[in-house]
């Protein structure tokens, strides 16, 4: 099972080429995204200069995906991620993404490299 970061998302419905193939390799794998991830798609979207047809696109997407909550475990698991990673300036929604991750033994699948400064986070970065 896999967690699936906003970028690698946005890949995905990009259509970039080493995101698909990554996809293609989870193709056994049971795939999530996390609410953090759809609150981030959603601002995108609608601050797209396409808007409707961004909105569609992430609608449909969502519509085809397993959404796990940023629930209370993963908030107080992102609290302690905050405290810890002060220094390395990583965003709010990813120290959320990571705690979602976390709580569930999951790894996240991103185009980002801050996510493996995470400590004990599994990171399949491509």
């Amino acid at each position: 099972m896999a967690v699936l970061d906003t970028s690698f998302v946005v890949d995905i419905l990009r259509k970039k080429l080493d995101a698909v193939a990554v996809l293609n390799t989870l193709s056994h794998e049971t795939l999530y995204i996390s609410t953090p991830t759809v609150m981030e798609l959603w601002e995108g979207a609608l601050r797209s200069a396409v808007s409707p047809a961004e909105t569609r696109k992430v609608e449909e997407f969502l519509s085809t995906m397993n959404i796990v909550d940023f629930d209370v475990k993963a908030a107080m698991r992102a609290g302690e991620l905050a405290v810890q990673l002060s220094h390395n300036m990583i965003e709010p929604e990813d120290v959320m993404i990571a705690a979602t991750a976390l709580v569930r033994g999951e790894m996240v699948v991103t185009h980002d490299e801050h996510y493996t400064r995470i400590p004990g986070l599994k990171v399949l970065k491509y």
